[in-house]
């Protein structure tokens, strides 16, 4: 494991590619030190930076398809059911709970033949659950409330919707909360039908005839993210279908949120916010669209870099040609949570305050479906470029400094070898979360990293961390691993040895070339040593 962070930053190294084509690919000074958290197959991962595996859970499920480390140390997952009722990509239906031993504590199943949870659920606060979900729709119910007969393709049509569950015991829960984007229609095309109305002037509706383009499937919508802001008490959502992004109001009774008003911000379940494609409220036409099937929109926390705006991988599936980005966009407000709109124009801004593309060749960097973007505590980027399982780190610089390629296969092909080629299989990835080691799931945890998740694992893009050249110091250490004493030999003045746990913390210092760890407990150890005006690392284990 890569505890390092203290003193990498002051090591002069560049950034390169290893041989590796799988698990930790580079690495280099000014990454976050961080566990990053993913599923896969049946599998759910927590890794180092140097790949090797922290912990792993098993279910009997798929993805279905986000994950997420509770403080107590539980995941949250979604997972995909065997079920033929509502299919399309991204489709689950159960919701489970596993503690940090991997034992499953909850087990939720929202799957019938009307209704069945898909992408993506949150753990709330409180501990509740906010579950994404699509319902059915008849094409006689769809037709009442406005759809164009000639729009719809297919037996019925999905409502998505949203709601918020109290576990209760091992397999049940209470709804507390929901919220249907069926109750929040405007439609021009028929006065004899529900929602009839003037789109232009109803940005805090969805045209239920806009496709943006689709074939007037059952899926039109498709949404696939619902992130939640508790400061503002508010839910970001994403439709891939429409390539935009909603805010609505969770403050709201479930019976205020069927309605356009109610709530803390007077709207009740209607749109506060939407960007991304104006062209859905009749407020601009294909030049203004900004986003092409985006994914996890989500408000950045109090205390990092660019707080309170929204950052998203946007995928840029459907545009000529066809490249992925990250955007930062700082939504216009007039007062906290309350956003700035006038009549008859699209919600601003016209453009994000930050984007991200691959700086040599665009087109080199493009995942159509999947993927993910998170502000990480140091003000670096983690990205999550799904379609190729990549995972990579780039400083405010846009320096890459941390790469990882998921040898897991997708397709339940099992794992790879150091060496294989991940293009030629499918090892996708729908989101990678990086958390803090003073994360409070941490707490109290074995943290002892195992080995890598591929077969055959090369870790010398990390152990390259611990020299600058191998030529200009010759150091060993021995004996490591040890019970008590270690002992430095090198070719060069050693003024001082610092060292530090695997949390970061320093433990004790040395002025000599021998130091003792007898006092401190059985783990992973690393050496901050100062030698004239230079530093170095290295990492030693007691037994």
């Amino acid at each position: 494991m890569v505890r390092k962070l203290l003193f990498i930053l002051l090591l002069v190294i560049n950034f390169t590619h290893s041989q590796n084509t799988v698990g930790t690919t580079g690495i280099s000074q000014g990454f976050f030190e961080g566990f990053t958290l993913f599923t896969t197959s049946t599998e759910t991962y927590l890794i180092n930076n140097c790949g090797e595996l922290i912990n792993q859970w098993s279910s009997s499920f798929p993805p279905g398809n986000a994950v997420y480390l509770l403080e107590n140390g539980s995941i949250l997952r979604a997972g995909r059911t065997s079920s033929s009722d509502i299919t399309f990509g991204g489709q689950g239906g159960v919701i489970e709970i596993y503690d940090w031993d991997g034992n499953l504590t909850w087990q939720y199943f929202y799957d019938t033949p009307m209704m069945r949870q898909h992408h993506d659920i949150f753990p709330m606060p409180n501990g509740n659950v906010l579950i994404l979900a699509a319902t059915r729709m008849t094409n006689a119910e769809a037709i009442q409330a406005g759809r164009n007969p000639s729009l719809l393709t297919e037996t019925d049509l999905y409502n998505e919707q949203i709601i918020e569950v109290t576990p209760v015991g091992a397999s049940n829960a209470t709804i507390v909360w929901e919220w249907n984007i069926k109750d929040h229609l405007v439609q021009n095309f028929d006065a004899t039908k529900d929602n009839f109305g003037d789109v232009s002037l109803s940005p805090e509706k969805l045209d239920i005839n806009f496709l943006n383009g689709g074939n007037g499937g059952s899926n039109w919508l498709h949404f696939n993210s619902i992130q939640f802001n508790p400061v503002l008490d508010q839910i970001v959502i994403s439709s891939r279908n429409l390539s935009e992004i909603y805010i609505i109001d969770h403050s709201t009774t479930s019976g205020e949120a069927a309605t356009n008003s109610g709530g803390i911000y007077g709207k009740g379940g209607d749109f506060l916010y939407r960007w991304g494609n104006p062209q859905s409220y009749n407020q601009g036409g294909e030049t203004d669209r900004k986003l092409y099937g985006q994914h996890y929109p989500y408000v950045i926390e109090t205390g990092f870099v660019d707080e309170g705006k929204i950052i998203l991988f946007n995928n840029g599936n459907g545009r000529s040609p066809m490249f992925s980005e990250v955007y930062i966009l700082n939504p216009q407000t007039d007062s906290p949570g309350v956003y700035s709109y006038t009549t008859d124009t699209a919600y601003g801004p016209t453009a994000p305050d930050y984007t991200y593309e691959d700086p040599l060749s665009p087109i080199e960097f493009f995942s159509a479906i999947l993927s993910s973007a998170q502000r990480l505590p140091n003000g670096n980027t983690l990205i999550c470029e799904g379609i190729n399982g990549r995972f990579f780190e780039i400083t405010p610089n846009e320096d890459i400094v941390w790469e990882y390629v998921s040898p897991v296969r997708s397709d339940n092909g099992g794992i790879l070898t150091q060496g294989d080629d991940p293009s030629t299989f499918s090892n996708t990835t729908f989101r990678g979360i990086k958390y803090a080691p003073d994360y409070a799931a941490f707490t109290g945890r074995d943290l002892t990293p195992g080995t890598p998740i591929e077969l055959n694992p090369d870790l010398t893009p990390c152990n390259n961390l611990s020299v600058i050249d191998f030529n200009q110091m010759a150091i060993n250490l021995y004996p490591n691993p040890t019970k008590s004493r270690i002992h430095i030999n090198s070719n060069v003045t050693i003024d001082k040895i610092e060292v530090y746990n695997v949390l970061g913390t320093k433990v004790n210092e040395f002025y000599t070339k021998t130091i003792d760890l007898l006092e401190q407990p059985n783990g992973i150890y690393f050496l901050r040593i100062h030698s004239e005006s230079r530093i170095f690392s290295e990492k030693v284990v007691k037994n």
